[in-house]
């Protein structure tokens, strides 16, 4: 691998910063200079340093911005991640009254959390009205939930009877894999939305969300603000789930905790 000077680094992750919001810290370089590398060879330039100035001045393809993007936004994720958030939504879906319920899972990633939602709300409300949106910074990874094809180790959290009634094992060629079900797979849909930008204009109004493991790569300013913008779209009485390493307080955000990450609207 072609090795990256501390001043492209500093350079691309500035970049990298105002686009997406995310600081990446020096402990990050490694980690930087080998998905930059495949970057670079896709591009056919071999020298890392080069590839950098080519993204900096601003002769590079839109879509190679987008790219990078892709490639240095983390996503690994897996079903039911933070277990106690799937049973606190079980017991408020299945109590809700008749209606629209509406879930937007913000940051998706690749959809585990999309998709475990909506196993939760099939079980606690049937086939009733409810939708799951889900939404994530990389064209990649919403490609990726669309297809909704992962391999067996992302569900090792899964309820087996959940897992059971709502995936399809693979065989053959996709031996090691599970197919979300068509059925749910077209109760959930996923779009690209920028959490540091203003929102799509026509998200509804949610009942829940989900912004979880998201704001831990955020500064305080930028968290504040993405937080703001996200509760705009929830129902007032909602409620928003966020990670449990990451802390609302000192924020001064119209919300009231009502457990560890479970957070409702003032």
């Amino acid at each position: 691998m072609k090795t990256l000077s501390p001043r492209s680094f500093a350079t691309v992750t500035d970049l990298f910063h105002r686009v997406s919001g995310i600081r990446l810290g020096p402990q990050k370089q490694a980690l930087v200079a080998g998905r930059l590398q495949k970057l670079a060879d896709e591009s056919g330039e071999r020298d890392l340093d080069r590839y950098v100035e080519r993204l900096s001045s601003g002769h590079a393809p839109a879509e190679e911005m987008t790219r990078l993007v892709d490639r240095l936004t983390t996503n690994e994720t897996y079903f039911f991640r933070e277990p106690q958030h799937f049973e606190d939504l079980a017991r408020r879906a299945g109590a809700a009254p008749a209606g629209e319920y509406t879930v937007w899972s913000a940051a998706s990633s690749s959809g585990e959390e999309a998709y475990s939602i909506a196993m939760v709300l099939a079980e606690s409300r049937g086939s009733t009205h409810w939708q799951v949106i889900g939404t994530d910074l990389s064209t990649t990874v919403v490609d990726a939930a669309r297809r909704g094809l992962y391999p067996l180790d992302r569900a090792r959290l899964t309820p087996p009877p959940l897992l059971k009634r709502h995936c399809l094992k693979g065989t053959g060629e996709y031996a090691g894999q599970l197919l979300v079900s068509r059925e749910l797979r077209e109760r959930v849909s996923f779009r690209v939305a920028n959490l540091m930008q203003p929102l799509p204009k026509d998200l509804p109004a949610f009942d829940v969300i989900f912004l979880r493991n998201v704001l831990i790569y955020f500064e305080t300013d930028a968290k504040a603000a993405i937080v703001r913008r996200v509760i705009e779209r929830l129902k007032p009485g909602g409620v928003l789930y966020t990670g449990h390493a990451e802390s609302l307080s000192m924020l001064g955000l119209p919300l009231r905790a009502l457990a560890p990450a479970v957070h409702v609207a003032a």
